[in-house]
């Protein structure tokens, strides 16, 4: 019925990399979505009922990792064995950091801007800009990927964790500019 011996991109039956046709993975989810559905097992017996439901649920995780560019170059990671944990890591990267604490003072200080509104804006389109640059990083690191090469790629994911958690914290920013208007 189901193969949960299989690595995502094997799953999905694509192949094993950083880039990838986000388009065709979409198509290739919603076939197997419906393939594992556990409302096609519902007369079936428990055990293909509940191998079933394992099924949708590998499906849905998968699908969920390799949408996600973060999360398909942690996966990535750990398929080359490399921990994709990055609380046990340090950045090594001072420019970056100091770079970080800086986006970070400037969110803290939009509320109290003449236009909130205007200085939010700006502040997300560069961290999106910054994500950008990260990814396309991550795509060229990943298609280079030796043994020296995956210290440095681990160091962009983690870089990757850094933005996309800060983007979070201004659109909650947003959210809240929002309310108060």
């Amino acid at each position: 019925m189901f193969d949960f011996s299989k690595n995502y991109f094997e799953l999905f039956g694509m192949p094993v990399g950083f880039l990838l046709d986000v388009a065709e993975l979409s198509v290739r989810y919603r076939e197997l979505q419906k393939v594992v559905h556990p409302d096609r097992y519902a007369a079936s017996g428990e055990q293909s009922r509940r191998l079933s439901l394992q099924g949708a649920t590998m499906v849905n995780e998968a699908y969920q990792t390799l949408k996600d560019p973060l999360k398909r170059a942690q996966y990535l990671l750990s398929l080359k064995g490399v921990d994709a944990d990055a609380g046990n890591r340090t950045l090594d990267d001072p420019g970056f950091l100091m770079q970080q604490m800086e986006l970070r003072e400037a969110l803290a200080n939009v509320r109290g801007a003449p236009d909130p509104q205007a200085e939010l804006d700006g502040l997300l389109r560069e961290i999106g800009d910054m994500i950008k640059a990260q990814v396309a990083q991550l795509a060229v690191q990943f298609e280079e990927s030796g043994p020296e090469q995956l210290s440095a790629t681990a160091q962009t994911v983690q870089k990757m964790q850094f933005l996309n958690k800060l983007h979070a914290e201004a659109e909650a920013v947003e959210a809240d500019l929002a309310e108060a208007y």
